[in-house]
């Protein structure tokens, strides 16, 4: 048995029929500037038969209505210039790779990983500029037939629920279907376009040292959660609600800031919904529609209240989507919401339980396992996730602490 892995090919799968040669602009969402990074992801599938062949040519057969993935970005020259997307039908940077042990032999992925992500996630030529491709693939099969699919995906071309979108249409391909579950939109133009706010100073990215833990929330302890806050206030919470308090109130009481100094909480909210009169009814629209939701209060109040007093916060803010978003809209803000500030008493959480990647089938059943790697250092992130099958409830990885708060950020998170 071992545990390497060795890249067999590496090319561009074009698009199977010939598509357009436009030049498409984007949104005023995607074009922010913290969205140009890539997000890396491990997707694992417990059984295949030729998976590289299957998804190459699902992935060329998908290529042909989602053919801006298929192009590259250019960047702005002058100063009234925008970031673009050139379709150029290049095609995606593909990668094939063989592993030699099964994917029990490394507890499928499961944390701590036994094979490093660099060699699971596609890795670009030296001549390269990965920022310019929208997107990488990386299908790894291993010796007992499962596979590993590895993407890489510019967040500028498409958020999370798009990305979902566009795996779920190349298992649409690989089953055989003669259609995609929807057609895709480009559409950039229907989202707001609201007047620009002076320009300000560029943004600032600190270091820190941020150390990466994970654990698992157990349906029980979700659920006990959810029924107390239902007698509290007679109405429904969700799984992602108790995530996001348990993850938020642990960080705040670990990192033990001043009594009355400022924390927040930050999650990006899809906005599809609000945008209903506008967006096809049909859905298929795959680029950046969400809105910076961010809840903030003092180290002292999240602290010393009670867990559903924390998830209360968080609906309540979660309530004030509909208007601050259509405030937004036309304009009616003094700070731009999509302009992040990263600081130590900042939290933003990310949810990958209902982008679709969970429901993604080549074939062979969906995963039982998706691995998310969307952490910075100038940022103290939480993941919301699956534990891999056949564990239930809710996995939270973070990169959100110093070696200094470690400890009681893992005894806080242990102690529903």
């Amino acid at each position: 048995m071992s545990l390497s892995v060795n890249r067999t090919a590496r090319y561009y799968v074009r698009p199977s029929e010939p598509t357009p040669t436009d030049t498409l602009y984007l949104s005023v969402i995607d074009r922010v500037a913290g969205l140009r990074h890539m997000v890396r992801s491990l997707h694992v599938f417990k059984r295949g038969h030729e998976a590289r062949r299957v998804i190459r040519e699902a992935l060329s057969k998908a290529l042909v209505k989602y053919y801006p993935f298929a192009g590259c970005f250019i960047d702005p020259v002058g100063e009234n210039e925008e970031v673009r997307v050139a379709c150029t039908g290049d095609g995606v940077w593909f990668v094939e790779a063989e592993a030699g042990c099964s994917l029990e032999d490394v507890k499928y992925l499961d944390h701590p990983l036994m094979i490093s992500q660099d060699e699971l996630l596609p890795e670009p030529d030296p001549d390269m500029n990965a920022l310019t491709l929208p997107l990488m693939l990386q299908v790894t099969e291993f010796t007992c037939g499962g596979f590993v699919v590895g993407l890489v995906s510019v967040h500028t071309i498409a958020d999370g629920l798009g990305a979902g979108q566009l795996m779920n249409a190349i298992g649409a391909m690989a089953r055989g279907l003669d259609k995609l579950p929807v057609d895709p939109t480009w559409a950039r133009e229907l989202i707001p376009n609201p007047p620009k706010l002076p320009q300000g100073p560029p943004p600032e990215f600190p270091s820190f040292k941020l150390q990466y833990y994970t654990t698992d929330l157990s349906p029980a302890d979700i659920s006990k959660t959810k029924a107390r806050y239902f007698e509290a206030t007679g109405q429904r919470c969700s799984t992602f609600d108790v995530s996001i308090a348990k993850a938020w109130q642990a960080r705040v009481r670990a990192i033990r800031l001043g009594p009355r100094e400022p924390v927040h909480v930050c999650f990006f909210a899809n906005t599809r919904h609000l945008l209903q009169e506008v967006l096809p009814k049909e859905g298929g629209f795959y680029g950046n529609c969400f809105y910076t939701v961010t809840v903030t209060s003092t180290t002292e109040s999240v602290s010393h209240a009670e867990l559903v007093d924390v998830v209360r916060m968080i609906r309540d803010e979660k309530a004030r989507l509909p208007a601050r978003f259509a405030q937004w809209a036309v304009g009616d803000f003094k700070e731009d919401p999509y302009e992040l500030t990263f600081s130590y008493n900042s939290l933003f959480v990310s949810d990958w339980t209902r982008l679709g990647f969970l429901e993604v089938d080549y074939g062979w059943g969906s995963p039982v396992h998706v691995i998310p790697f969307a952490y910075y250092q100038f940022m103290a992130v939480a993941i919301i996730g699956a534990p891999p099958e056949p564990k239930k409830g809710v996995r939270i990885m973070t990169q959100c602490v110093e070696k200094e708060h470690l400890l009681a950020f893992q005894q806080e998170m242990k102690a529903f």
